[in-house]
């Protein structure tokens, strides 16, 4: 999968919390995520008026905590794990970590494994 396959599906999966998402789904979309916020809060700092940023964070919150939720899903753990983030340091450590990791091969309770056999 590549960023532009990426993104198309995570946006056409805007709130969907079901399912499973693989580490290219995740990671190619935090990574657009993020260049477009780089891009977006120069233009905001250039004019002096935060709003494109903003308008981008709230856009893409859903569809990044679905994504998020999706992911969790593919390790066949819990979204609630999501949560762990409000953890200081190890939270966010271990979110990146799980998320870095191989899926559960073949089907979990979440779904049929998503990557082709």
């Amino acid at each position: 999968m590549n960023m532009t396959e990426a993104v198309k599906s995570v946006l056409s999966n805007y709130a969907n919390f079901s399912g499973r998402a693989i580490r290219s789904e995740y990671w190619w979309f935090t990574l657009a995520n993020v260049i477009g916020s780089v891009i977006l809060n120069g233009i905001d700092m250039a004019t002096g008026v935060p709003i494109l940023s903003l308008i981008w964070a709230l856009a893409l919150l859903v569809p990044g905590l679905a994504v998020g939720v999706r992911r969790l899903h593919d390790l066949d753990r819990s979204g609630w794990w999501l949560l762990i983030v409000l953890v200081p340091v190890v939270g966010v450590i271990l979110l990146i970590y799980w998320f870095a990791t191989r899926g559960t091969v073949g089907p979990n309770r979440f779904g049929p494994d998503p990557l082709p056999n």
